[in-house]
């Protein structure tokens, strides 16, 4: 069950963003300097649109849309927790971004993806539009984007 996350949900959403990064294999301390970057605030929550997945009233993930600009919305954040990686909740939590992209009337999504998560978009019908250097020297994330009106 997908429910809109509240304030109260900051602290855990950033925990799972974290926790859900270090999937990858990244050293302790690659995960600290993200630290900022990976974390959820109330406001954000309160003034983007935040959805998490419920396992048995577990959050087991979550995802923020920005508020669209130019008929395009970008996804801020998407995580599930290691353990529920490869059940499908990140796929229903995609289709959850996509239909809640829809109803705000935009034309197309953006990302910027991990690249360990570059194959997971790409088989959803995102495509690579550009890349861009991360704060780890020769380390580059794809730019990645779906177009909503050949998606449907």
């Amino acid at each position: 069950m997908i429910v809109k996350a509240t304030a109260l949900d900051a602290q855990l959403l950033t925990s799972i963003a974290i926790e859900s990064k270090s999937f990858w294999g990244y050293s302790s301390e690659l995960l600290r300097s993200w630290k900022a970057d990976l974390t959820v605030t109330k406001t954000m929550i309160e003034n983007l649109h935040c959805f998490k997945v419920l396992n048995h009233e577990e959050t087991v993930g979550f995802y923020i849309l920005n508020k669209p600009k130019n008929k395009n919305v970008e996804l801020e954040f998407l995580f599930v927790k290691p353990n529920f990686i490869g059940k499908g909740f990140g796929n229903q939590l995609l289709q959850h971004a996509i239909f809640k992209s829809i109803t705000l009337n935009v034309k197309t999504i953006t990302l910027l993806a991990d690249p360990n998560a570059e194959a997971f978009y790409k088989s959803k019908g995102f495509v690579v539009i550009n890349q861009k250097e991360s704060s780890v020297n020769n380390r580059f994330l794809p730019v990645m984007k779906l177009d909503l009106t050949d998606h449907f």
